[in-house]
């Protein structure tokens, strides 16, 4: 947002104009003093004191912003709601028509723009943010997907004796098929490989 000059009889004058102009609380705002004002000789000579005013940039306007660009390119329309989930950690949810799209195969495309979004938003930041971003309920169906899958493979696993490599996973999804064979009394995993292809293999234990 660009700055707009607000005046007033005195400095603080000015800045409470300027909170009515944009209906917000003065934390919300930043401004710089142009003319501290005066009031003059004998009322002669008054100035109004005059200063420069615009809202913040917060964090949830630089990912409502980045996220409307790149989904604008992608030409979907997407609306965006912003919850803050502590001082540092934005949960995102977009909804709009053909989410499937945004989604990608395995959550990929997702995953891409949650990855740009956290890059973006961090590019000024003082303190680190994290941004998570989710659409119809995606992150929680596909945990839900990956926990059924540990638990068929586990029972593989015990049924064959034989170690099973699952497919390439990113750090969210594999936590899941570790956390969800965690406290089995039978099998065991691990992870093996390089990014992008790094995979959870379940194996028994010894």
């Amino acid at each position: 947002m660009e700055f707009k000059e607000f005046s007033g009889k005195t400095v603080d004058d000015a800045i409470t104009e300027a909170l009515v102009s944009f209906g917000t609380t003065s934390d919300c705002i930043e401004y710089e003093v142009i003319e501290k004002g005066s009031t003059g000789f004998l009322g002669f000579g008054n100035k109004n004191a005059v200063i420069r005013a615009k809202l913040k940039f917060t964090p949830e306007d630089g990912i409502r912003d980045f996220i409307s660009k790149v989904t604008s390119a992608m030409g979907l329309t997407v609306r965006t709601e912003i919850n803050k989930e502590n001082d540092s950690t934005y949960c995102v949810e977009l909804f709009g028509d053909d989410m499937g799209i945004l989604i990608g195969k395995r959550g990929q495309t997702l995953d891409s723009l949650q990855y740009l979004t956290n890059l973006a938003i961090n590019k000024d930041s003082e303190e680190y943010l994290k941004v998570k971003i989710d659409t119809e309920d995606y992150r929680k169906r596909r945990k839900d997907t990956l926990e059924n899958l540990a638990k068929n493979i586990a029972f593989k696993v015990k049924r064959t004796k034989k170690a099973v490599s699952l497919e390439p996973m990113n750090p969210f999804e594999r936590r899941v098929i570790h956390s969800a064979l965690q406290h089995d009394r039978f099998v065991t995993t691990h992870s093996e490989g390089e990014e992008p292809f790094r995979h959870v293999v379940v194996t028994l234990k010894r």
